[in-house]
């Protein structure tokens, strides 16, 4: 029976200055430093708010200080919790849209991407979908392939995430259903079987497609805004 609820924070990030102060005061030296190499002033305070928010979220689920949480990046660059490794944790932030997904004791991946209009579509879908995707795809109707790409995209982004291998392992690797999007059939051989990989799509609002993907059955998702 599928029971487990995995929470998912997600909002807006200001960038206004009361939060970048705030957010700045939470990050430990490495952050801090990465922020000072930004030059583009909103994307520096995007980024402060989003770590300071992240690090504040696992502060209230752990019951400690913000500032002492120590995260360091696995071999790949996914971030871990040195003293809790089986707290998972996984973010992704589009324009100035957050969304922060956390349970215990698996492995999870979410990614959110704004739909914004392109123009190199069916390169990307050549590029990063296997073959019954592209199938697929390529049969919709034309005032449908922009949104059903970012569905797909955010599906397979989550994926790779959440084994920690990133856009690296490969897009087209891992497959998902078309015809029952909350599966894949098939995965790469170090991530078999394809079945223990659950997949769902987050409803954010109009003009954005999100995804969740763990190693777990979940019954759903408690979706927390950062503004309540």
């Amino acid at each position: 029976m599928k029971t487990e609820i995995i929470e998912i924070w997600h909002g807006k990030v200001s960038a206004e200055d009361a939060h970048y102060q705030a957010c700045w005061r939470v990050l430990d030296e490495a952050e801090q430093a990465h922020a000072g190499k930004l030059k583009n002033a909103l994307i520096r305070k995007r980024f402060v708010e989003v770590y300071g928010r992240l690090r504040n979220v696992l502060a209230e689920i752990l019951d400690q200080s913000p500032e002492k949480i120590r995260i360091k990046k696995a071999e790949h660059g996914k971030p871990y919790l040195v003293d809790y490794p089986e707290l998972a944790f996984n973010l992704s932030h589009s324009a100035d849209r957050l969304m922060i997904a956390v349970d215990w004791n698996c492995q999870l991946g979410v990614d959110m991407e704004i739909c914004k209009q392109r123009l190199n579509l069916s390169e990307l879908v050549d590029k990063c979908f296997a073959e019954e995707e592209t199938d697929y795809w390529n049969k919709l109707p034309e005032d449908q392939k922009n949104r059903e790409f970012y569905r797909f995209w955010t599906r397979k982004e989550a994926f790779v995430k959440a084994t920690g291998r990133g856009i690296g392992l490969g897009l087209n690797k891992c497959v998902i259903n078309p015809e029952k999007p909350t599966e894949f059939l098939k995965v790469p051989v170090d991530y078999e079987p394809s079945t223990a990989w659950h997949v769902l799509d987050i409803d954010l609002g109009e003009g954005i497609c999100s995804a969740l993907v763990a190693d777990k059955e979940f019954a759903g998702v408690r979706l927390i805004d950062f503004a309540e």
